[in-house]
């Protein structure tokens, strides 16, 4: 009897005990979602095409004046760990559709309000995860529903998408040019063997200060930001060009370890420098012999790649030098010209050579670019030169540009349009709220709180656009509930209309990877009860 009323305090107490442990947990749930939020809600005012633009001052002195979600959290100092992962979420979205980066930070701060809410209602975390998969898995389904295909041959389609990309971006004004250029670039890298897959890295885009924004062009060649070498009076023009790009050095050789010779007279000086003059002559010879007209000479890092002799010889035996080549370059441009790079000398034959009707020098701003055009069996790559009054505005449409060529990536893995402007969000939020109903128990829920958390995206673009955000996601909701899949909010007219008449789309692969992706990272900090931190 008095071993039980003994033992009964103590039970107690360990049951006390285990609650005090669960506080800890809670406190630290609850401060990990706090700090994701508090990221989520430093970008979410540079949402939508009348989203606020960010300075943002680098350590270095640099400034960056963007709305691009990706480029604001990859500047930004986060410390708190899970906060970092709303960073890490922002370039998981740049890498996988290269649009929407903004929008997946966004929904998941919603998301992450909504599960605060449902934790302190007492619902388990793991009951919130396994509904918050259930309700991403059923939004991707009605998404895809409301999708519309469309064909790499409908290039209207194709502009109207990377128009809206570009419609909220520092560039906007210029979107009807880089649309169309966007569109051209990856149309003309797609290879017929492989027609859902697009490497970007077959588009390069060479920036050059001066001028505007509008002096931006395709280039059906290369272009090299330098200009050709003009030592002894180089060509700076060259018709008919056979190109070499060639990866050794035209300059004496040095020794392999590190020596100093010790000349005594000036017969052997004068040996010494006339068995250099014989040596680079002996290359020379050899590289007209093969009929090279142009040279492509990779930057070295053990000695000069070109000599001043060398150059002076080169410019007597009519061959253009453009030097200085960056190593990681070599490939596009092979791949380019249709040629080989030449590592040795003795493996320099005509065959290696690329062909082109025009090498020349061009005067762009206040330097000089070479500009490589018709190029005889071109690779399947593109080269835009984008042109900028000020280098804050060069990065912005670089950024811009690599967002409007992803979008169009998207479409050409995935074919499948869908209509912008908030209408895809408030048509998923009717569509699960529905859902919901059916659910049992706690999932319906955690299920009806997702479907509410979607909200935000429609709330936040009339929000930043100047409009009363209630009243037009209320009047949006009741265009939906009649049956308008395609009614958004139209920012310029400041009213809701057929968003997909207005020529606002988006392709449905950026949609569906921010739900997906913005429901992993809920779902990983969701789970997360302590944080360990080791010295």
């Amino acid at each position: 009897m008095s071993s039980a009323a003994v033992s009964s305090p103590m039970a107690s107490s360990s049951k006390t005990e285990s609650y005090v442990d669960n506080k800890r947990k809670e406190d630290i749930r609850h401060a990990n979602i706090v700090a994701a939020r508090s990221v989520a809600d430093a970008v979410r005012t540079s949402l939508g095409p009348r989203g606020m633009d960010k300075m943002i001052s680098t350590a270095s002195g640099e400034v960056i004046i963007t709305n691009d979600g990706a480029t604001i959290l990859n500047k930004m100092e986060v410390l708190q760990p899970a906060a970092k992962m709303l960073v890490e979420l922002s370039k998981a979205q740049d890498s996988s559709a290269g649009d929407g980066t903004t929008t997946v930070v966004v929904i998941a701060g919603a998301l992450l309000r909504s599960c605060l809410s449902l934790l302190s209602n007492g619902i388990h975390p793991t009951v919130i995860s396994d509904s918050l998969h259930k309700a991403a898995t059923k939004a991707v389904e009605v998404l895809t529903a409301m999708a519309v295909p469309v064909e790499l041959s409908d290039r209207e389609s194709l502009v109207k998408s990377a128009g809206t990309s570009l419609n909220s971006k520092v560039v906007s004004q210029y979107s009807t040019l880089l649309a169309p250029l966007a569109v051209d670039a990856v149309l003309s890298v797609v290879d017929p063997a492989k027609p859902n897959q697009v490497d970007l890295r077959d588009i390069k885009i060479v920036k050059k200060l001066g001028g505007t924004v509008d002096d931006t062009e395709l280039v059906k060649g290369l272009v090299f930001d330098k200009k050709v070498s003009h030592a002894s009076g180089g060509l700076t023009r060259m018709e008919n060009a056979k190109i070499a790009v060639i990866q050794f050095q035209i300059s004496p050789p040095k020794t392999d370890i590190e020596q100093s010779i010790v000349v005594s007279d000036y017969a052997q000086m004068d040996r010494i420098l006339k068995e250099e003059r014989q040596y680079i002559l002996g290359m020379i010879k050899k590289i007209k012999s093969t009929g090279c007209n142009v040279l492509l000479i990779q930057k070295s890092i053990l000695r000069d790649a070109v000599t001043d002799l060398s150059l002076h010889y080169l410019a007597k035996a009519k061959i253009l030098v453009v030097k200085d080549v960056e190593r990681e370059d070599i490939e596009f441009i092979t791949n380019t010209l249709n040629c080989l790079p030449i590592a040795n000398i003795e493996h320099f034959r005509a065959e290696k050579l690329g062909f082109a009707d025009l090498v020349e020098e061009l005067p762009v701003g206040d330097g000089k670019i070479v500009k490589i055009t018709g190029i005889k069996d071109m690779g399947r790559t593109a080269t835009v030169l984008v042109r900028g009054s000020n280098q804050l505005v060069l990065d912005e449409a670089d950024r811009s540009l690599h967002d409007a060529l992803c979008v169009v990536r998207c479409l050409v893995s995935k074919r499948f349009l869908i209509a912008g402007g908030g209408a895809p969000e408030i048509e998923l939020s009717r569509q699960l709220g529905a859902w919901a109903k059916v659910l049992h128990g706690m999932e319906g829920y955690c299920v009806r709180s997702f479907a509410e958390a979607l909200e935000v995206i429609p709330y936040t673009l009339a929000e930043n656009a100047g409009l009363n955000p209630i009243a037009i996601v209320t009047e949006l909701r009741n265009r939906h509930a009649q049956g308008e899949i395609n009614a958004g909010i139209n920012v310029r007219k400041g009213q809701i209309t057929n968003i997909l008449e207005e020529n606002v789309v988006q392709p449905l692969l950026v949609s569906t990877s921010a739900i997906t992706l913005a429901t992993e990272c809920v779902r990983m900090i969701l789970k997360i009860d302590d944080i360990v931190t080791v010295r």
